[in-house]
């Protein structure tokens, strides 16, 4: 029998951060939530200054965010396009007035908190269900139990993840006998993040141009402290990354980096093959980060060393993104494939030696790869499915 309709807020950093993957990651929930039926409000309230990736810096002035906002519902999903609420410094609303997003909180059945990114409404109903949504796992669990003082308000953060009613993780395999994540005292359902393949269906995904290249995108940020769980220091993504340096004279085909962040190798990475852009320009906004994907042949990417490390079964959205453009990705295993098939369209790998290898394979029948990553994408990711068992698992 079909569940009753559910009133939903749903929430996220597509305005703090205004750059193209980051309004896929979070946007692509209300639409989802939206096409099951569900009565859905796009919220952010950060109480934070909005990054604005023109001028590269941070700001008080929320113009490009709101219109940044404003324009991707426009595009991408029209029939929620008036559903969406910015409260700027937690003091001035954008887009939904405040006393009609006020009534959707005294209303709602599901406050969703994606990477727990804003503070949870002060009206909301009493009977709403308030879920933590962890998109960082084995860092954030990190936190949880070892409160590290390097982290800005950490215990105002771990205090507000205590308020939730219940407690989500895309580390799939959090409950896994090899996994190293602290439970940190919390019940961990797990979950991965929605696609909506139409908004990345390609056209004839087994076409593609030989000279394409295979990217990825990243930012290089190392963390502002030593993330430190009993004893073992557990690193970013830049860490795994330096470990494929020397790709590009193994394989036969080029290799292509959008990096973003500080204090990234770029020089490094150039002399050893890599052709490197600018992440944040070449990516800025969501057109600009789907037409990046849909111009490579496929993905090449390690993960953060604490995902790995902890073998937490983290997967990536923007990997996600890459199957659903019908494009094979070659990944470091975290420990996903306990719970997502690799062989076929994702081909996990543990070291650079693995790495070349998936990709001469790949190359080998790409036709078939590149179909096998289509269908992962529908069978895997398919917002359809992911937030129905979400909705279920509630």
């Amino acid at each position: 029998m079909k569940a009753s309709p559910l009133r939903i807020i749903v929430t996220g950093l597509a305005g703090l951060y205004p750059v193209g993957g980051v309004a896929w990651d979070y946007l692509q929930y209300p639409i989802g939530f939206a096409r099951l039926g569900h009565d859905v409000v796009y919220h952010e309230d950060s109480w934070s200054w909005p990054y604005n990736p023109v001028e590269k810096t941070y700001t008080s002035d929320p113009s490009y965010t709101v219109k940044y906002i404003e324009e991707f519902f426009k595009r991408y999903a029209p029939e929620i396009s008036n559903r969406w609420h910015y409260l700027h410094l937690h003091e001035t609303s954008y887009g939904m007035a405040r006393e009609e997003f006020h009534e959707a909180a005294r209303t709602a059945d599901l406050f969703l908190n994606v990477s727990g990114a804003c503070m949870i409404p002060e009206d909301l109903s009493a009977q709403c269900v308030k879920v933590f949504l962890d998109t960082d796992p084995g860092y954030n669990q990190i936190m949880l139990s070892e409160r590290l003082s390097w982290s800005e308000n950490v215990e105002r953060w771990c205090e507000t993840v205590a308020a939730h009613d219940l407690h989500f993780t895309y580390g799939e395999n959090i409950h896994g006998a090899d996994c190293r994540v602290p439970k940190a005292g919390y019940q961990w359902k797990t979950t991965r993040m929605p696609i909506i393949l139409d908004l990345w269906k390609p056209q004839r995904p087994e076409v593609q141009r030989f000279d394409a290249p295979w990217s990825t995108i990243m930012t290089w940020n190392a963390f502002k402290g030593k993330l430190v769980y009993k004893g073992v220091e557990y690193a970013s993504k830049g860490a795994e990354f330096e470990r494929l340096l020397g790709l590009p004279s193994e394989v036969p085909v080029p290799l292509k980096v959008a990096v973003g962040g500080v204090n990234a190798p770029l020089d490094e990475l150039a002399r050893n093959g890599w052709n490197v852009v600018d992440g944040p320009e070449a990516t800025i906004t969501p057109e600009k980060y789907k037409e990046f994907i849909l111009a490579s042949r496929g993905e090449i990417s390690p993960a953060k060393h604490v995902y790995v490390a902890m073998r937490t079964g983290w997967f990536s959205c923007r990997s996600a993104c890459y199957l659903a453009a019908g494009r094979p990705a070659v990944v470091q295993d975290t420990g996903f494939t306990s719970v997502i098939p690799s062989g076929e369209g994702i081909l996990a790998f543990n070291s650079r030696e693995e790495a070349s290898a998936a990709i001469r394979q790949v190359e080998a029948d790409y036709p078939r790869h590149a179909s096998a990553a289509l269908a992962l994408a529908g069978d895997c990711f398919d917002s359809a499915k992911v937030l129905s068992r979400f909705i279920e698992d509630l």
